[in-house]
């Protein structure tokens, strides 16, 4: 799970960083990047295990 939790990240930040260079899509490019951070977070949070 964690592994296309990773992927989905990638491609978020893949799509945001096309978008910003070829000023595309407004302001979904922004909302992208926002839900990349958010599962950013939410991986590092509970990818954590306990010794």
């Amino acid at each position: 799970m964690m592994r296309i939790l990773w992927w989905i990240i990638v491609i978020l930040i893949v799509v945001w960083l096309v978008g910003l260079l070829l000023d595309i899509a407004g302001g979904i490019i922004h909302v992208l990047i926002i839900i990349a951070i958010i599962l950013i977070i939410y991986n590092l949070i509970t990818g954590r295990k306990k010794l």
